[in-house]
């Protein structure tokens, strides 16, 4: 299934938190030579039974790296799937709409099961997870649920990732620091070109939809009409438009039921109490650009992450990020 190993060195201590920390190098015993990053809690308490999960022909999850648009396509999928039900949109998180498998490893401090929490969600669920390929279910490759896949250039990745990483997990580090670990792959859930990659190639499966973050900024109706089609639902153009505006970045930004408020309050307490001081201004939907990246990173960074984008691997099937 995994082997589990230690991780050599300095550079992965850097990158321990408060929040997040523990972490071990999670092996594929395929002989693909694929691993992930994770904390030692995810391991022990949820990967298991993930890969044993019972998974149902109408599930429907969402697949990403780490700061991929993920919030923003969990709540456009929920909407289609479920008749534009905006009442139940506004009124019920999206956390518990479309819930985290695996969120419940990744804060040390605080124990609550949600792989428990997604095995009992009504059907047909919606399922979230950054996990790469090879730690998903077993079962997703006979039952062949609805996949969706969202990939984002590393570099506005790298930098959104940082910001994350400074208010949700407590990282108190340099911007050079996390960005040796991005490019090292020694940060959570990397490497990132891996975890893109295997789906990438896996993209003309009739269950898998394969979507870009810079598509949907720079047409959002052009994939909200392939997210339709994939789903089989029919909307008319009055109603694609309407959930357009839905799913805006300022409707997105001030909507409380997807930007994730309490948990954002939840870890500020814990970082208080770790005397750590709280950073202000952040808002997980923070900026929603595509080349947010030239803003902020020095040139010498900027190189640094050229490495991801000369990876032999993407040339090999093609692919090339958007930019």
């Amino acid at each position: 299934m995994f082997t589990v190993e230690t991780i050599e060195g300095d550079l992965i201590k850097t990158i321990d938190t408060v929040i997040t920390n523990d972490y071990v190098k999670v092996c594929a015993n395929d002989g693909s030579n694929r691993f992930c990053i994770l904390p030692q809690k995810c391991v022990d308490k949820f990967l298991i039974r993930i890969k044993e999960m019972e998974v149902y022909d109408d599930d429907i999850w969402i697949v990403t790296f780490i700061k991929c648009g993920t919030t923003w396509t969990q709540e456009m999928l929920w909407m289609l799937n479920n008749n534009l039900d905006y009442q139940t949109a506004i009124n019920k998180k999206l956390a518990e709409r479309f819930p985290f498998v695996e969120i419940g490893g990744l804060i040390a401090p605080i124990e609550f099961d949600s792989f428990d929490i997604c095995e009992k969600t009504p059907r047909p669920r919606h399922i979230k997870t950054h996990l790469p390929m090879f730690l998903l279910p077993d079962k997703f490759w006979s039952v062949k649920p609805k996949i969706v896949y969202v990939a984002r250039n590393p570099k506005d990745v790298a930098v959104s990732f940082f910001h994350h990483y400074r208010h949700m997990h407590g990282y108190r580090g340099t911007m050079e620091s996390f960005l040796n670990a991005f490019v090292s792959n020694e940060i959570l859930y990397a490497p990132y070109n891996d975890h893109v990659v295997d789906f990438w190639k896996i993209r003309d499966e009739t269950n898998i939809l394969f979507v870009f973050y810079e598509d949907m900024k720079r047409n959002l109706k052009q994939e909200v009409r392939k997210a339709m089609k994939f789903l089989e639902k029919n909307y008319s153009e009055d109603e694609i438009d309407k959930l357009c505006k839905h799913l805006s970045f300022e409707s997105m930004k001030n909507n409380p039921s997807c930007n994730f408020e309490d948990l954002l309050e939840m870890l500020r307490e814990l970082h208080k109490s770790n005397g750590l001081t709280a950073i202000e201004g952040f808002n997980f939907i923070r900026k929603g650009q595509v080349g947010s990246h030239k803003e902020e990173l020095k040139e010498d960074e900027n190189v640094k992450l050229n490495a991801l984008l000369d990876d032999p691997q993407l040339k090999a099937c093609g692919f090339k990020y958007k930019f």
